[in-house]
């Protein structure tokens, strides 16, 4: 509002007046004339001109009740002028007419004031009822933000000394509201960041910019015993031309909030430990692999070390016997404390269970616990161990949690703390739990694994035999070499001695790996050295042995060659099932791969089996091989063949060498598959005595 203009003279006006520009100015539009003794208007300010429409021009030296007061009250105009002059000061809502001719209902203060010459006047100042009102709500409102609101609020000066806190943010302080005025909050809560705070809020000051969600965390006088944390939010306190008063300061109490984060983001990584769990615990089926895995699983995310044990009842059933009842064995161990006394936690050392002791029981009854230095007595009673005792009493924290697996005890875990972090809590205790309920799959599938990889090496060794017999006419020499030291296969060679010092070559391959292979192989080696002595020849074997493999079932197949020699004519009979082609060396060192048919394989029914002569003289040489030879993936087959005949063309070794330098020529890597190799090499007859 701008300064009131006179019809007589330009009064220069004091700038804090009461109706000029100052704090009022800002709040409500307050509208200032002055009347004269004779009712005409003198001073005339731009407020008035705002709320009431007329210039100063319009009105100065016009009688003020023709010119403002609507019809109907000038009656009441008329007593009010005289009870002014006479020196009363009224107050009321009265109806002032706009320039347009319509009422405006005000709040008019009527005050006496002498005009130039000293007579009686009156000085009238007056606010538009509907923005009083408007002010009256707005401050209202503004109050019971303040004083209810659940958000803590307050005012800070230039100073960051407190203006005006609001009881919410006094019980989070835990200090009433007039003990914060005059203070600044380093003062009020030295408990809390406050120092980062009010560097905060200077910044907020000197940039005028605001500042959202800065957390305050700490301990004040309303929850001494537990850390708490606040979102901040400070933005500056400005007045209508700009001029920075203060900081309004917001705090809400996120400490549930954030406890639910955590909690939150805690489940997150559970699941993320439980998904990668499965992705790093038995990625083989070697059991010491697989309980190592577990220890490098728990360490060091979950634990500060950890121990896998198992029965040794467990681990070999077949050999149990009363003195290994009890016997625990060590199979992997991590303590990455220095402090550790790892020569008494090596993988094997094994160490015997006391009846009833605490280790027993938890095993036996499936129960994860946890451990306490009470245990620790029981739990190593070795009295040879007394360095391994002394350090689990000052571990932290521990857990003994049993690994059981389709309902059978195997062994048990040990997972510790030292004392500097926490303690394991019930979420620790869930995760730990299912993770060796999970490693305990892992390890009774490895121990199975374990236990069907040795019957079937068993089996495969029942009913192979490596060993050659010593042949009239033949030089001989076989190989079989697995693909993997964790599984058999179904290769399988074998050599028959027949009548009239003719010879039985065979080779075959059975589709598949583990104990069913092993067992289909034995039965086909069975069945061509019972069949080999009847004198049939190689296609009839080899339809005796497809009617055999079809009678297994329709998925099972697999693939042979059989081959006779008879020195007598100097060359071999041969058919093939479905089998790669054998290699022939000449005496000279050519080398050819059988062209003939390759027949079916065995268990298909096709029954087509094509005999080959192949002419075998001394000095010439037979290979049989098995597909995992020259299959590899990737290669091109005619290349490999090619590769083949390459190291068989070297000739004037002995077969062993040869067979040597072929396997090492063609497998430079593990192979992918099982490798079966037979080679035969006539030689020279011997003079006559």
């Amino acid at each position: 509002m701008g300064a009131p203009h006179r019809a007589d003279q330009a009064v220069e006006q004091p700038s804090d007046a009461v109706g000029y520009a100052g704090v009022l100015r800002e709040l409500l539009p307050i509208a200032l004339w002055r009347e004269d003794a004779h009712g005409r208007i003198v001073e005339w300010s731009l407020a008035a001109q705002d709320l009431l429409g007329f210039r100063p021009q319009d009105v100065l030296g016009r009688p003020a009740s023709g010119l403002l007061v609507p019809e109907g009250n000038h009656e009441l105009a008329d007593q009010l002028t005289h009870r002014v002059q006479g020196g009363e000061t009224v107050v009321g809502t009265l109806s002032v007419r706009h320039r347009d001719g319509h009422p405006v209902t005000m709040e008019t203060w009527i005050v006496p004031a002498a005009d130039a010459q000293g007579r009686p006047g009156a000085l009238l100042i007056a606010v538009e009822t509907s923005e009083v009102l408007r002010m009256r709500d707005s401050l209202a409102a503004l109050e019971s933000l303040f004083s209810q609101s659940p958000i803590g609020l307050a005012t800070l000066g230039t100073d960051l000394r407190f203006l005006r806190v609001n009881d919410a943010l006094a019980r989070m302080n835990g200090v009433s509201p007039a003990e914060h005025l005059g203070r600044r909050l380093t003062e009020v809560v030295p408990g809390v960041n406050a120092v980062a705070l009010e560097k905060t809020m200077q910044d907020v000051l000197d940039s005028g910019r605001a500042v959202v969600d800065v957390r305050r965390t700490g301990r004040t006088a309303s929850d001494p015993d537990r850390e708490r944390t606040w979102s901040c939010s400070y933005a500056p306190l400005v007045d209508g031309s700009g001029r920075t008063l203060g900081v309004i300061a917001s705090l809400i109490d996120i400490t549930e909030r954030q406890r639910a984060e955590h909690d939150a983001e805690r489940a997150r990584r559970r699941f993320a430990l439980l998904a990668e769990a499965g992705t790093r615990i038995g990625t083989t089926l070697d059991l010491w692999q697989t309980c190592e895995e577990i220890v490098r699983m728990l360490v060091p995310q979950l634990a500060d070390s950890a121990d896998v044990q198992l029965l040794d009842d467990v681990m070999s059933p077949d050999e149990s016997t009363e003195a290994t009842r009890g016997v625990i064995r060590r199979m992997a161990a991590l303590f990455p404390d220095p402090a550790a006394p790892t020569a008494r936690l090596v993988p094997g050392m094994t160490s015997q269970l006391e009846r009833g002791s605490l280790y027993e029981r938890v095993i036996a009854g499936g129960r994860p616990t946890n451990l306490y230095r009470s245990d620790v007595p029981a739990l190593v009673p070795d009295p040879r161990a007394e360095e391994l005792r002394a350090y689990l009493m000052g571990l932290g924290s521990a857990r003994l949690i049993p690994l059981i697996a389709r309902g059978k005890a195997l062994g048990a875990v040990v997972v510790t703390r030292v004392r500097g972090r926490e303690p394991f809590d019930e979420q620790d205790c869930v995760l730990i739990d299912e993770l060796a309920a999970r490693a305990a799959l892992n390890i009774d599938n490895a121990l199975m694994y374990t236990r069907q990889r040795a019957a079937a090496l068993t089996l495969q060794r029942s009913l192979t035999n490596s060993a050659l017999p010593a042949v009239p006419g033949l030089e001989l020499t076989g190989r079989y070499l697995p693909a993997s030291e964790h599984d058999v296969g179904g290769d399988w060679f074998d050599v028959i001695a027949l009548p009239e010092e003719r010879t039985g070559l065979v080779i075959g391959d059975v589709m598949g790996h583990g104990i069913h292979a092993a067992a289909i192989m034995g039965q086909l080696r069975a069945a061509v050295r019972t069949l080999a002595r009847l004198g049939i020849d190689p296609a009839d074997m080899l339809r005796s042995l497809d009617d055999l493999v079809a009678d297994m079932g329709e998925d099972q197949l697999a693939t042979c060659v059989y081959a006779v020699h008879d020195p007598a004519s100097g060359g071999c009979l041969v058919a093939r099932a479905g089998h790669p082609p054998p290699a022939v060396a000449s005496p000279d060192g050519a080398i050819t791969f059988l062209g003939g048919s390759p027949g079916t394989p065995l268990g298909t029914g096709g029954r087509d089996f094509g005999i080959e002569e192949v002419p075998l003289p001394p000095g010439g040489l037979l290979v049989l091989y098995t597909d995992g030879l020259i299959e590899t993936r990737g290669a091109d087959l005619d290349q490999r063949l090619a590769r083949l005949a390459a190291a068989l063309r070297r000739p004037g070794r002995s077969l062993r060498s040869l067979c040597d330098d072929v396997l090492a020529h063609m497998l430079p890597v593990p192979a992918q598959d099982d490798v079966a190799v037979l080679m035969a090499r006539p030689q020279w007859p011997r003079p006559a005595a």
